[in-house]
């Protein structure tokens, strides 16, 4: 492709110039230097027709390499076509052949003025460079303008000296043509292309690298790809990522005689490069950027020399690492390379890269990342960046190759990057390998492919390693990865299959014996009827020689009774602390930990829950697969959602992301991102989230059971109580199937008796909540016993349920952990049924409590319940109270008053006969109001310091407050900062900054 010469308008002006002098009578010598493809040729005949339209007559030469070898090969093509002159050639004799050559030249001149123009005059014969160079001192008292190009690129091989290297600088006019600037060559893309984007664009003008050959060639190739309905959306052809796809290939080609016009050494450097590039990490969109292993600035700590890349890549390719430095600081000015954000010389575009690798062998890109690699070990680089090159070496056979690539692999785990630890550890196998470590490697491999949601490739090498010699504990290890990827895949009764085989292997080892039956145990939670059979043994096995199921396996069974609402919280934890003290095979501890934690949850010992499950994570082998390690995260999100942190929640269960490929179905953590999102009011996002999920090909198991309950109180939120109704009798029937009666995993039966009241169905909502609440007593935590009172009262109804809703806000307030979700439903539940009986302006004082609670909280479909709920009631202005201290309730201010003179959180629990948490909560709420971050700034906020120690009440008086103050608790203790009146930044650091200040 040709088309207008852009930027070189200085250079034609001293063509003309000259042209002009050479007119008149006095000529001279103009020397077009630049780099291969910056266009030397084009302003050359540029100047060659503008002489010849101004009178001149044209004499051309074009060197190439093959002339070289015969003298005068140059001037002869200059003056060969001179039909006098055809007849000569040249003597023996050097000397008289160039004076012979010289004379014919001024006789030529004498007919008129002469443009004598030579390209690429660093490729002519030695004999044709002494006679220019001596015509250059004549020429100037002759009409006779000399132009030549000559290159002038830095290559690794140093070039002879130049054209005018043995002139006087006052006898040449030099001109070096630089490399395209980006707008030029933007402006050459959009004359091919007009509908181009400004991105399209962009890479086109990267490609072509400030070079105006490469440019256009890839502009011709462009054009000639057939356009189909995969075009650009802005008009313009996709440019493709390799050089494969360009037709007919001019790109490549002009790439190629780049490489070639360089020399075979700088080839060489060049596609090293390009090869080593290919083991560097890069951002998106192809963008260059520093990998997780590798510092921005590039150096460890031992400095620069450790990441060289001029010294890397001087080795890789055997070339003078002082040749090669030079050359890369070259080819950046040029633009052809440009530096990455880690400072690593990248080539300009991807496409620029694969053009310069096209058509080197394999065999040489290979040898190029071995050099590289074993250069980078001897001086120290970092694991990665040395694996990453083995990762396109075949087998090295060598214990450093097999040391590098398993290091990489356990940074990549570590890094939680389980892609790229897979690649890794594929290479590893290339290797050769023992058949036991081999065996450890593909059960490594499975579980990270499995994690990568690659399961038919994980299940696949995960049996391989099942057949390979291993020693009992390994072959445990294999087992277990292999039935949880089975069993993620809906497969529970081959992954049972697999879990009896390997214990059938395992005579003499009764530990790992119970090993392999604690994790078949909990496997079986996938399908109901392998659940049924499999706790069947386990009880008789467990009622008859506990022994023989272990501490794993009895935490199990105390799990059991816990859901099928057989034992007490308090006794499931008794039990569960006595079996944590117990010695437990490593094998097994995983099992225990994360069993132990589940019913710490439900028990509402979430301290000691997330003590565990952080326990557990913490002792899991990061690259095997195991089924705790769902278990224990699925432990987290239940106990993020007992505390109502709807904000971890969303952040853990990326509610904008796609749920877990690697599963067949939703998870429990994909129940808690849809209730997150229904609390936090976003109803619309839970509801696209949970259309992700067609239920209809989801196998049975436990989570499925969560997640119909979350999608009911979806569909409840979103004014669809009959849809909801039926996600939560499906939800009851599943759950009561697999004997989990207890309300502690899912609350199915309250849900339904909410339903069934808001669809007009009284008597069964109230058979429903009555049953509901003599489960809740057997397990007894306050937040189950409060959330079955709450419903039943508003079953009941009348005196009977305003009781049983006073009761059920009791419960939740006085709870030793964080129920503030569930206490703002029980306020709001009171709230409705004092407005009923008329007692409005109690009502009112609940409500506002849970307004301001969901606030604090974030919970704003609960908000925004409550603050109907006041407009129903009569109420008028803020939903939430006002700040400052008359804002306080008559508790919070006398439990302010007594902490403002001196008294203890524990003292005042004692003094008040009330719960220290209860005293904690009102404190938090009376600093929120009162706008104060510390305990030192009551006495001023309270308008005065409270009376001394001293004249506090005495005893009789201490009881009457007592009264006042549990009467008083019905009414507001979460805090809130009027919208109109308090700065956003007040409204942001007040919970973080009192939640601790009201602590003792």
């Amino acid at each position: 492709m040709t088309g207008p010469l852009r930027e070189r308008d200085d250079a034609l002006a001293l063509l003309t110039a000259e042209t002009e002098r050479t007119r008149a009578g006095t000529g001279g010598l103009v020397l077009l230097r630049g780099a291969t493809g910056t266009g030397r040729t084009a302003v050359l005949e540029a100047a060659a027709r503008q002489a010849a339209d101004l009178g001149l007559r044209v004499l051309r030469a074009r060197c190439s390499p093959e002339d070289t070898g015969v003298p005068f090969a140059t001037v002869l093509q200059l003056l060969g076509p001179v039909p006098e002159f055809t007849d000569l050639a040249p003597g023996g004799d050097d000397r008289g052949s160039a004076a012979r050559l010289w004379r014919l030249l001024r006789s030529y001149a004498d007919e008129g003025p002469l443009l004598v123009a030579v390209d690429d005059v660093h490729l002519a014969d030695d004999a044709s460079r002494r006679w220019l160079v001596e015509a250059a001192r004549r020429v100037d008292r002759l009409p006779v303008l000399l132009v030549a190009t000559e290159r002038s690129q830095y290559d690794i091989e140093p070039r002879p000296a130049g054209l005018t290297q043995a002139l006087s600088p006052s006898l040449v006019r030099t001109h070096t043509l630089a490399p395209l600037s980006d707008a030029a060559a933007a402006g050459l893309v959009r004359a091919v292309f007009p509908a181009a984007g400004p991105r399209w664009t962009r890479e086109c003008v990267r490609a072509g690298a400030g070079s105006p050959l490469l440019l256009h060639a890839l502009l011709d190739d462009l054009g000639g790809i057939p356009r189909q309905d995969g075009a650009a959306p802005d008009g313009a052809p996709p440019l493709p990522d390799t050089c494969a796809a360009l037709y007919p290939g001019t790109y490549p080609a002009a790439v190629s005689w780049w490489l070639n016009s360089a020399g075979p050494a700088t080839a060489d450097v060049a596609r090293c490069l390009a090869a080593l590039e290919q083991a560097w990490p890069t951002g998106t969109d192809g963008d260059p950027a520093p990998g997780p292993a590798d510092p921005p600035d590039g150096r460890g700590a031992a400095g620069r020399a450790l990441t060289s890349p001029d010294d890397l890549l001087a080795e890789a390719a055997g070339a003078d690492p002082a040749r090669v430095a030079g050359w890369l600081a070259a080819m950046t000015r040029l633009g052809l390379l440009r530096p990455d954000a880690a400072g690593r010389p990248r080539y300009a575009h991807p496409l620029l890269r694969d053009a310069v690798l096209t058509g080197w062998p394999r065999p040489r890109r290979e040898a190029a990342h071995r050099a590289a690699a074993e250069a980078m070990l001897r001086r120290g680089g970092r694991v990665e960046a040395v694996a990453r090159h083995l990762l396109r070496t075949p087998a090295v056979g060598l214990p450093w190759a097999l040391r590098v690539l398993r290091d990489a692999v356990t940074v990549a785990v570590h890094d939680a990057r389980p892609d790229d630890a897979v690649g890794y550890l594929r290479r590893v196998l290339d290797e050769p390998l023992p058949d036991d470590l081999r065996q450890r490697l593909l059960t490594e491999l499975g579980s990270l492919e499995y994690a990568s949601a690659d399961t038919p490739a994980a299940i696949a090498r995960l049996a391989e390693a099942q057949h390979l010699p291993a020693d009992p504990r390994n072959r445990v290890r294999t087992a277990v990865a292999l039935g949880t990827a089975l069993a993620g895949r809906g497969e529970i009764r081959t992954a049972m299959e697999v879990l009896r085989r390997t214990e059938g292997r395992l005579s003499g080892h009764p530990g790992l014996t119970r090993t392999v039956q604690t994790a078949g145990a909990l496997l079986s939670d996938e399908d109901l009827a392998t659940r049924q059979e499999v706790y069947r043994w386990l009880c008789e096995t467990g009622e008859n020689s506990p022994e023989l199921v272990g501490t794993a396996g009895q935490a199990l069974l105390v799990r059991y009774a816990a859901t099928a609402a057989l034992i007490s919280a308090e006794e499931a934890m008794t039990r569960v602390r006595a079996l944590l003290a117990q010695p437990t095979d490593p094998l097994a501890e995983p099992f225990l930990l994360g069993t132990a934690a589940a019913v710490a949850q439900w028990a509402d010992e979430l301290d000691e829950a997330d003590r565990l499950v952080e326990r557990g994570l913490a002792g899991q082998h990061p690259a095997l697969l195991h089924p705790m390690q769902h278990a224990l995260l699925n432990t987290r999100a239940d106990i993020a959602g007992a505390r109502g942190d709807h904000a971890r929640l969303l952040a853990a269960g990326g509610a904008a992301g796609s749920p877990a490929p690697s599963r067949t179905g939703p998870s429990n953590r994909d129940a808690h991102t849809v209730m997150a999102l229904v609390h936090t009011g976003r109803t619309d996002e839970a509801q696209r989230f949970a259309d992700r999920f067609d239920l209809r090909e989801v196998p049975e198991n436990w989570e499925l059971n969560r997640f119909l309950y979350a999608r009911g109180v979806l569909r409840a939120a979103t004014g669809d109580p009959a849809g909801a109704l039926h996600d939560f009798l499906e939800c009851g029937r599943r759950q009561t199937a697999r004997e989990v009666v207890s309300p502690v995993v899912t609350p199915w039966r309250t849900a339904i008796a909410e339903c069934r009241l808001a669809l007009g169905g009284g008597q069964e909502a109230l058979a429903l909540a009555t049953e509901e609440l003599r489960l809740a007593r057997v397990w007894n935590t306050s937040r189950t016993v409060g959330r079955a009172l709450r419903v039943l009262g508003t079953a009941t109804g009348g005196r009977r349920g305003l009781e049983l809703a006073e009761e059920a806000v009791r419960t939740l307030r006085d709870a030793p952990v964080d129920t503030h979700v569930e206490l703002v439903e029980a306020l709001i539940a009171q709230g409705r049924q004092l407005a009923a009986t008329g007692d409005r302006g109690r009502a009112r004082d609940c409500l506002r409590e849970a307004a301001e609670l969901a606030e604090r909280k974030g919970a704003l479909r609960l908000l925004a319940t409550a603050g109907e709920a006041l407009r129903e009631s009569g109420a008028r202005g803020a939903v939430t109270a006002r700040t400052g201290s008359g804002a306080l309730t008559g508790s919070e201010r006398r439990i302010a008053e007594l902490a403002a003179d001196g008294r203890t959180n524990t003292e005042i629990a004692d003094l008040l006969h009330l719960a220290r948490r209860t005293v904690e909560t009102h404190l938090t709420s009376t600093y929120r109001k009162l706008r104060i971050r510390r305990r030192t700034e009551l006495p001023g906020a309270l308008g005065g310091a409270g009376r001394p120690r001293e004249e506090h009440p005495t005893a009789r008086t201490v009881q009457d407050t007592a009264r006042h103050t549990a009467q008083d608790t019905t009414r507001s203790t979460a805090p809130n900062i009027a919208r109109n009146t308090a700065p956003d930044t007040t409204r942001r650091t007040a919970p973080d900054t009192t939640r601790h200040t009201a602590q003792d």
